[in-house]
C-alpha cells in the first residue's frame, strides 16, 4: 500500500513539475517579480519615502566627500529625512542641493549607500536561514548541535557573501529611488537630539 501511495505521488510530482517548467519558460520570472514589486510600491506615500531615502544616501555621499572622518548617519520617511553628524548647517544645505541636483542629472547610483541598513537587514536574513538550514535534523544531544556548529558557520559566512549583492538589488528596487522626479527641498532645520547635533529636511514632491 505505501508503494502505490508512494508511485500515485510520484506521477503527481511529475506531472507539476513539467507544467511549472513550461509555464516558467514562458514566463520571465524576473520581470514578473519586478513588476509585482513596482505595482507595490507605486503608491505616494511609499514613492515618497523611496526618493526621500535616495536623497538621504546621496546627500551622505557628498557629505561623505568633504568630511571623511566624520560619523554621520540618516533616517528617511514620507515627510524628508534626518541627518545626524556634526556638520555645519550651510555644509548640510550645500550637499543637499548638490545630490538633489547630480540625481536629477543622472547620477542614480548615488541612491544605493553601502552602510544602509537594507544591506544589514539582507545579511542577517540571510545568514540566519542558512545557519537556520544547517541544524536541520540534527539530533537533541548538545553534542549533536555541537558537531553540526562548523557547518552553521561555513553556511552563515557564505551567506553573509552571498548577501552582499543582494542587498544593493534590494536597496535599488525596493527601499530607494534614484529618479528624484518632481522632488524639491522644502526646508532644512537645524536641531539636537541629545548630544548629538541633527538637521530635518524636509521634502515635497
Amino acid at each position: 500500500m505505501p508503494d502505490i501511495i508512494m508511485g500515485i505521488c510520484h506521477i503527481c510530482f511529475r506531472k507539476y513539475a513539467g507544467i511549472m517548467g513550461e509555464y516558467l519558460m514562458e514566463v520571465d520570472v524576473s520581470n514578473t517579480f519586478v513588476d509585482f514589486i513596482n505595482s507595490t510600491f507605486s503608491t505616494d506615500a511609499v514613492s515618497r519615502i523611496r526618493r526621500n531615502h535616495g536623497l538621504e544616501h546621496a546627500t551622505l555621499h557628498v557629505l561623505a566627500q568633504k568630511y571623511p572622518k566624520m560619523s554621520m548617519a540618516g533616517h528617511s520617511n514620507a515627510t524628508g529625512f534626518w541627518l545626524l553628524g556634526e556638520v555645519p548647517s550651510e555644509a548640510v544645505r550645500e550637499a543637499v542641493d548638490e545630490a538633489l541636483q547630480r540625481m536629477k542629472d543622472g547620477e542614480e547610483n548615488l541612491a544605493v549607500h553601502p552602510n544602509c541598513g537594507t544591506n544589514f537587514v539582507a545579511a542577517g536574513t540571510v545568514a540566519g536561514i542558512a545557519g537556520a538550514a544547517a541544524m536541520f535534523g540534527v539530533g537533541k544531544r548538545f553534542r549533536d548541535k555541537l558537531e553540526r556548529l562548523p557547518l552553521a558557520m561555513s553556511l552563515a559566512t557564505l551567506g553573509l557573501i552571498l548577501a552582499q549583492p543582494l542587498g544593493r538589488v534590494i536597496q535599488e528596487r525596493v527601499t530607494t529611488c534614484g529618479e528624484p522626479g518632481t522632488l524639491e527641498v522644502e526646508k532644512i532645520i537645524p536641531s539636537r537630539r541629545g548630544r548629538i547635533q541633527a538637521h530635518r529636511i524636509i521634502t515635497r514632491g
